[in-house]
């Protein structure tokens, strides 16, 4: 049954990469050659925006399995939570190579003054960057390889991307921010729940009376 929906669920996930790619590469009545004319009259910014869309959106879903898990008491959700992820790096190399290969045709000095010039642009490739050791050591071979402590210390890592990708869209827009605002209340609250768990393990355990330890008042 779990196999079944976890099909389902990857399915589900390649939705958005398929709309993408029809809107771009599909047949249109105006011009069937035309390449990327159902996006819009700016096809290349429109996938940028898209790609970076479902980036952001699949590493809030990844944060949220956790604590939605607890809450609707479903422990299975979390056999989804590394699907989610991988897809989130997944759409992250999306939109990084729309902007490397068709936003800047591979021009190594345009990107790298974009990187020196351009906050949005030098924090969205640190979203991205943080990504790449997460999705590497994403197999169960890794974990053991590395340990369950260590690996779930790196894998915190996601957290920071998330926080990187939010400011990203925020420097990136100049006008409308109510979607980024929306993305940055949603990690806000992953955060939040994050932090109080944290906080709650880290509380002391509460003083033993002497003579319930059994030690001498004195």
């Amino acid at each position: 049954m779990i196999r079944a929906v976890k099909v389902a669920v990857f399915l589900a996930c390649l939705i958005p990469f398929g709309g993408l790619a029809y809107q771009f590469f599909g047949p249109h009545p105006s011009d069937s050659a035309a390449w990327g004319i159902g996006l819009g009259p700016n096809p290349i910014e429109a996938l940028e925006h898209s790609t970076g869309d479902w980036t952001l959106r699949f590493l809030l879903v990844t944060l949220a399995v956790t604590p939605v898990r607890r809450l609707v008491r479903v422990p299975a959700l979390i056999r989804f939570r590394r699907m989610f992820g991988l897809f989130a790096f997944f759409y992250g190399c999306l939109h990084f190579a729309v902007y490397l290969g068709l936003d800047k045709f591979l021009n190594i000095h345009e990107i790298l003054a974009d990187v020196v010039k351009r906050r949005y642009i030098t924090v969205g490739f640190l979203a991205w960057a943080l990504l790449v050791p997460l999705a590497a050591t994403s197999t169960a071979a890794s974990i053991r390889r590395l340990g369950g402590k260590r690996w779930q210390a790196l894998h915190r890592l996601i957290y920071l991307s998330a926080v990187a990708g939010v400011i990203h869209y925020l420097w990136l827009v100049k006008a409308d921010r109510r979607r980024p605002l929306e993305y940055g209340a949603v990690l806000s609250v992953a955060l939040a729940y994050r932090l109080l768990v944290w906080g709650r393990r880290k509380l002391p355990a509460r003083a033993v009376s002497p003579e319930k330890a059994g030690v001498s008042a004195r």
